[in-house]
């Protein structure tokens, strides 16, 4: 899928322009750069404008690799060493993308790729709707009574990004 090997290729950049210095972020900083990206492309899409030059597509990328991050940071909760090696990086990185790229094609079966038919507005809502669960997740110091984790709620919130992605391109 073109649009993932995209968003890695700016990963694997990143991680050579800045190292693992994102593993100092915890939970609620990742879900706070979540916030930003989805909040300033809903802010974008309901002024019909913009004053940065960022492209919003730029944004939805972000949105994958932030919550392949959180997923990552997730695994290695207890792990209170921030260096990490690029190659170990990309093993995590597509170990997660993987599992979230499962995710993705057991649902495109039961829900018949709806997502085909959605706007990119509502991705905008769903993907902020989840960080707000996220936060409450970490408000319950993680825990949950019926709904899903934080790990379920960032898969869908990078496939909404691919999904988003995806039409854009189309």
């Amino acid at each position: 899928m073109e649009v993932v090997k995209i968003c890695k290729d700016i990963f694997m950049k990143k991680n050579t322009d800045y190292g693992s210095s994102w593993r100092v972020l915890r939970p609620i900083s990742i879900v706070d750069q979540l916030y930003i990206k989805a909040q300033r492309i809903r802010t974008i899409q309901n002024n019909g404008n913009q004053r940065i030059e960022d492209d919003v597509q730029g944004e939805w990328k972000a949105i994958v690799n932030y919550g392949i991050i959180a997923l990552i940071q997730d695994e290695l909760a207890n792990d209170t060493d921030w260096e990490m090696a690029a190659e170990t990086s990309v093993q995590l990185y597509d170990k997660h993308l993987l599992e979230t790229f499962q995710l993705m094609q057991n649902k495109n079966h039961d829900y018949g790729e709806a997502w085909r038919n959605m706007s990119q507005e509502s991705f905008a809502d769903l993907i902020l709707t989840k960080i707000l669960r996220i936060k409450q997740i970490l408000a319950n110091d993680g825990k949950t009574h019926i709904s899903e984790g934080m790990d379920a709620n960032f898969r869908d919130i990078i496939n909404y990004a691919i999904f988003a992605l995806i039409l854009r391109n189309e």
